[in-house]
């Protein structure tokens, strides 16, 4: 478990394993930090679609981590991750019925490029993938990020493979970056906001 304090004016956070009685927290959270970025914002740009549909494609993205143990809360709700181990993946069936029952038709094309591009630079040897993090917007800027990829890369760590995940807003790559984390590259046809493929190479 790990602890986290910025000094007495700041509360004390915590990093568990997310148990199923957390996953709605975990879901509410992840919304409240997807609300504003970039990419999932082009993919369900009005509002009803994203709070619609938003449950259900993180779960599609990254809910095996659950029933994996690889689910992360921080603060009982302040920030959460959920990170699939090797040989767990996510829904692509459900994700794309979703994306394409909630995108204006102008952008489906541009989206099955950019999950092409997705494809490509995905690792295909066995790896840690980070499909969703997120920050309460009210608790961002007290190093709640930072705990989850800890929590999570010392996994990694210990089995000796590689973290893999897409950073869907640039300012975020700096603190991938401080954790081992290299950029391969821009996936960003048309107007789509840039989303970057990172890898950190197994320890």
């Amino acid at each position: 478990m790990a602890k986290y304090q910025t000094g007495e004016a700041m509360p004390e956070y915590q990093v568990r394993i997310a148990e199923d009685a957390d996953r709605d927290a975990v879901l509410d959270v992840l919304m409240l930090a997807f609300s504003a970025d970039p990419c999932m914002r082009f993919a369900f740009h009005e509002a009803r679609a994203f709070r619609t549909h938003f449950n259900a494609f993180a779960t599609a993205m990254g809910g095996g981590a659950f029933a994996a143990g690889s689910a992360y809360i921080a603060g009982d709700g302040a920030a959460a991750a959920l990170w699939l181990p090797p040989g767990v993946e996510g829904d692509s069936e459900t994700i794309g019925g979703l994306v394409a029952a909630s995108t204006a038709p102008e952008r489906l094309a541009l989206l099955g490029q950019v999950g092409d591009a997705m494809r490509e630079y995905h690792p295909h040897e066995p790896h840690w993938y980070l499909p969703l993090i997120g920050v309460d917007p009210a608790h961002q800027g007290r190093g709640l990020g930072s705990l989850l990829l800890k929590a999570a890369l010392r996994r990694c760590d210990a089995d000796g493979v590689a973290a893999y995940l897409e950073s869907s807003n640039p300012k975020n790559v700096p603190l991938y970056e401080r954790y081992g984390f290299e950029v391969l590259g821009v996936i960003q046809p048309g107007d789509f906001p840039p989303l970057i493929p990172t890898l950190r190479t197994a320890r």
